[in-house]
């Protein structure tokens, strides 16, 4: 076998040199952050990915804000009240806000920024429609006077206040005017800072038109190659940088310029098993998966602490299920690493070496450049199956215009590498990735009945008490029937500069408003 130590080496020797480039130390006025992946859009209502929501966050307000603890406070709104049925929120706005262009900001607005995202017309895959609507079943919003906007949806749900908290606020008349394509790269912001100019590939600017951040210009800088990320940041040329690589961290905190912030991330790494007919149909792998027994026995063929260890430089206990430590079922115990078990239940599910060696193909999609390392990590994979026989065809792809449209429309596989967002406040919130099988966040479409039917009986409990036992059984009936290859919880390690003072959160929000000079 191709050792992971090897495919470490290959993959991260490279030369921690000063950047050369026409980047030089940024301003007292201006906050530099080095993202591994582009932004794909900035219409509120199509943005899907984290990378993508951090920058979009400082031009667009929300109703209320999350913060790192899983608690939410005031932002646009100032109260809230539910209806006795649970499905009727309705929040009242603070007076005198407004939007970039001077429109008035109104519970007109904010029952059109939700209405907007859920016409089937404009046919929007982001995270609003795809994850947020599919797991409180959003019905409507409407404006029932000025300041008071009343969101109605049709299933009861726990964490329904934190996630109609995450979406993003946008002025009606301005957004009428505007095309579907010109909102991707026009947004009207109202938040703090507004659009300057997006160099797709190479950086997005932000100004500060109202607001007290310390910082009137923001700059995202597009740098998919870690080390040239770590380079920058040593030269001064960044302030912040995301996913250092594992082999950068003592360069970066022996410069005297920068230091790694180390975070316990909340992200679920997994392998998602595409479990669409007509992947099944396309490729002998494709059909493979389809069955339990060759999902689970691909699970004993990955070693996950050895990826943790010599892939991402931090000890890990593997994921039993897709939600986070400690809100997971504690009867469970991760899928351990054993080959053995792995080519045993592969050989009973139908599925032999045969004279070559090779039992099936199949394909590994996934990106270069957006999650910790994660070329060499999807490599390992590739690795690891193609030791018990499962011939595997590794495909590394660009992550904003190539994968993210892949994702989003359910295309990728048979098997794709992914990560999505966690949350420790609640199970619920890891859990709702797979709210509905037509949920967008449902990339596997995967459609246990058993699972899905567990959320109208948690949509009746009134105490965390009363749910703790369907969530159980709901994710041991995910770790039985796994629709996803189980990794790890990511680590999340940022480059920060010596300049600013700012401090990393657990759940990846890159919030800038903050952040200050550390002269200052």
């Amino acid at each position: 076998m191709t050792t992971i130590k090897t495919l470490l080496l290959s993959s991260l020797v490279v030369a921690l040199l000063p950047s050369a480039g026409v980047y030089a130390a940024p301003p007292d006025d201006t906050l530099v952050v080095g993202f591994s992946a582009d932004a794909s859009t900035f219409d509120p209502a199509q943005i899907s990915s984290r990378d993508n929501s951090n920058i979009a966050r400082h031009m667009f307000r929300t109703l209320y804000e999350g913060l790192p603890d899983g608690d939410t406070v005031p932002d646009l709104a100032v109260s809230y009240v539910v209806s006795d049925d649970g499905l009727d929120y309705t929040y009242t706005l603070a007076e005198g806000l407004t939007c970039e262009d001077g429109e008035p900001l109104t519970a007109e607005d904010v029952a059109y920024s939700f209405n907007r995202a859920a016409d089937p017309a404009n046919k929007f895959t982001g995270s609003t429609p795809g994850y947020i609507f599919s797991s409180v079943d959003f019905q409507s919003a409407e404006a029932v006077s000025e300041l008071e906007a009343k969101i109605s949806i049709g299933r009861k749900n726990p964490i329904a206040f934190s996630l109609l908290a995450d979406v993003l606020i946008h002025c009606k008349d301005s957004y009428e005017a505007l095309s579907i394509e010109e909102a991707v790269v026009a947004p009207v912001a109202s938040g703090d800072y507004r659009l300057v100019t997006w160099d797709r590939g190479s950086q997005i600017v932000l100004e500060k038109f109202r607001g007290d951040a310390a910082f009137d210009n923001l700059v995202f800088r597009i740098i998919p190659e870690a080390s040239t990320r770590t380079a920058e940041l040593i030269a001064g040329n960044v302030d912040i940088i995301t996913n250092v690589g594992p082999d950068q961290i003592d360069a970066v905190d022996s410069s005297g310029n920068a230091v790694v912030q180390k975070v316990e991330g909340t992200r679920r790494i997994y392998v998602g098993f595409n479990l669409r007919e007509d992947f099944a149909e396309a490729s002998e792998g494709g059909a493979a998966i389809q069955k339990t027994d060759v999902r689970k026995a691909l699970q004993y063929a990955i070693d996950v602490p050895a990826i943790c260890s010599q892939l991402l430089n931090f000890d890990c206990v593997r994921a039993d299920g897709l939600v986070n430590p400690p809100n997971d079922n504690q009867s469970l115990e991760p899928y351990p690493f054993d080959p053995d078990m792995a080519e045993e239940l592969l050989d009973a599910a139908g599925y032999p070496r045969g004279e070559d060696g090779v039992r099936f193909e199949i394909n590994l999609q996934g990106p270069r450049g957006r999650y910790l390392n994660d070329a060499a990590v999807i490599q390992a994979i590739g690795q690891y199956l193609n030791d018990i026989g499962v011939s595997t065809t590794v495909e590394l792809m660009e992550f904003a215009s190539v994968y993210v449209p892949l994702i989003r429309e359910k295309n990728a596989g048979p098997l794709f590498f992914l990560g999505t967002g966690g949350n420790l406040s609640s199970p619920l919130n890891d859990m709702t990735d797979l709210s509905t099988v037509e949920a967008g966040t449902n990339y596997t479409s995967w459609a246990n009945p058993e699972w899905f039917d567990g959320w109208a009986e948690i949509a009746e409990t009134t105490t965390p008490e009363e749910q703790r036992p369907i969530i159980d059984r709901m994710l041991e009936v995910f770790y039985n029937d796994p629709p996803w290859l189980m990794l790890y919880f990511q680590p999340d390690f940022y480059g920060v500069s010596n300049r600013i003072n700012w401090e990393a959160r657990r759940d990846e929000r890159v919030y800038l408003w903050g952040a200050t000079l550390a002269s200052q």
